[in-house]
């Protein structure tokens, strides 16, 4: 008897499993536009302050910073929303505040004034960074929650199709949002459809992550070390360290001009939101296409060695946005194809040697040092972005010249930041499987780089075959 009710519940189990495994794949796929639309710099956010509102470059660098606040700020929440409910009803409450704040935006949008750009500007900087800030939690609160009942056996298999089913999902709302954005003339009512949209796919992807009848896996753990004691671990990793200043450096290079890309795009190469929209297209299929090459680059090269060539590559490309012009902007449609190919090593490398880096006796406090860090130098960088930029237009007559000038500063910080990479000492691979919140920043980063094959793509250490058995 008690044989055939221990095969039942076996039984059970693995159905369970299997319709949470399925439930996740499609809640991703119907969270992916209202997901890709929270990111500091995509197609509809700044056609929204760019093209509907012209907000000013200063108020465009703030809301551009506020998802890294959200980021920083989740962290002293973190503890406390731990202790209040399990991950899954966190994530879930997180994600519907989040829904709210994006349902609120579709209905008052209209009265937002358009011919008020500082008070338009107000309005969005508080809501967006509200609604950054129950994205974080959501996001991170979503990660524990899946590394606590998806087994270690399946991790590798089911991540690697998710991610790859969730870049159609990406890639369809990129090129139907910017279309009709561009057809309809930036109306506001677009955009309320579109919010519309989102939101309504969103509904049952929240439904459907409730409904998952997920089982809790908990290892046991060893016992934690004093605060003072995990401090000490992480003052004396070296090469931790200067992984995260090197991060420090990376982040604000890529955001003190990165959310303006957008803006040089649609105002002085006159492209569509339908054009940028397809130019993220292209960038997402060049990064899906070339990650597994670079995964097997990892594996036998090392880290250090294929992130410094994959970054020297991308950036070293980055120099070509000094020359365009409205007569060559034709340029661009390779230059982000060959952004997304050679940018896929870099960030998938930043994934792999911080699995190597952390430190396991103190693995809670390194990531949200890290977290921490990182977030507060690509918060500060749009902003500076921004108040530059005014500076600048405001007194040479020449805008594509004050852009071109910019726009150095990111590959010529980010390769100069090589130096502090190429330091690290590169160890062997911890007993950690999975990195999640220590990611949150580059699926931020993936809006201002143009990297939307990342808005929610689950980093994962496939396990060895030998440990399958």
């Amino acid at each position: 008897m008690n044989a055939t009710t221990a095969r039942a519940t076996a039984v059970r189990h693995k159905a369970n499993l299997l319709r949470s495994l399925r439930l996740c794949t499609a809640e991703g796929i119907m969270a992916m536009p209202i997901v890709t639309m929270s990111l500091p710099v995509n197609v509809f956010m700044t056609a929204l302050v760019a093209k509907a509102f012209t907000l000013p470059m200063t108020t465009i660098g703030l809301i551009s910073a506020l998802p890294f606040v959200g980021n920083f700020l989740q962290i002293f929440a973190a503890p406390f929303l731990a202790k209040w409910r399990p991950p899954k009803t966190v994530s879930i409450t997180a994600a519907a505040l989040h829904l709210v704040t994006w349902a609120a935006l579709g209905v008052f949008l209209p009265w937002v004034p358009r011919d008020h750009p500082a008070a338009a500007g107000h309005w969005f900087i508080v809501w967006f960074l509200l609604s950054s800030c129950f994205s974080a939690v959501a996001g991170v609160s979503w990660n524990a929650w899946i590394q606590e009942w998806v087994p270690g056996r399946l991790r590798g298999k089911f991540f690697g199709r998710r991610n790859a089913t969730l870049q159609v999902s990406t890639l369809t709302f990129l090129l139907v949002a910017g279309w009709a954005l561009a057809r309809w003339n930036y109306a506001v009512p677009v955009f309320q459809l579109i919010i519309a949209g989102a939101a309504f796919m969103r509904v049952f992807s929240l439904r459907w992550q409730w409904q998952s009848p997920t089982r809790e896996h908990r290892p046991a753990t060893a016992p934690l070390l004093s605060l003072g004691r995990q401090w000490r671990v992480v003052g004396t990793a070296r090469s931790f360290l200067l992984f995260i200043a090197f991060g420090a450096v990376w982040s604000f290079a890529a955001n003190c001009f990165g959310p303006f890309y957008h803006v040089f795009m649609f105002e002085q190469l006159g492209l569509s939101a339908f054009d940028v929209g397809l130019l993220s297209t292209l960038s997402q299929l060049g990064g899906v296409l070339s990650l597994s090459a670079w995964g097997l680059l990892l594996d036998r090269y090392g880290n250090k060695p294929v992130m410094t060539v994959s970054l020297l590559l991308w950036q070293g490309q980055n120099f070509l946005w000094c020359f365009l012009t409205p007569a060559n902007r034709w340029m661009l449609y390779a230059m982000w194809m060959w952004g997304g190919i050679t940018s896929a090593g870099f960030v998938l490398g930043q994934f792999t040697i911080l699995l190597r880096l952390i430190p396991v006796e103190a693995k809670n406090l390194a990531l949200g040092f890290n977290l921490a860090v990182t977030s507060l130098f690509a918060a500060v960088a749009p902003v500076a972005g921004g108040w530059i930029l005014t500076w600048a237009l405001g007194r040479w007559s020449d805008p594509l010249a004050v852009y071109h000038v910019c726009f150095l500063l990111q590959p010529v910080l980010a390769i100069a930041g090589c130096v502090l990479l190429l330091r690290v000492n590169e160890p062997q691979a911890s007993s950690l499987t999975m990195v999640f919140g220590a990611m949150r920043n580059i699926r931020t980063l993936s809006g201002v780089l143009g990297l939307s094959f990342l808005t929610n793509y689950v980093f994962f250490k496939a396990p060895r075959k030998d440990h399958e058995r």
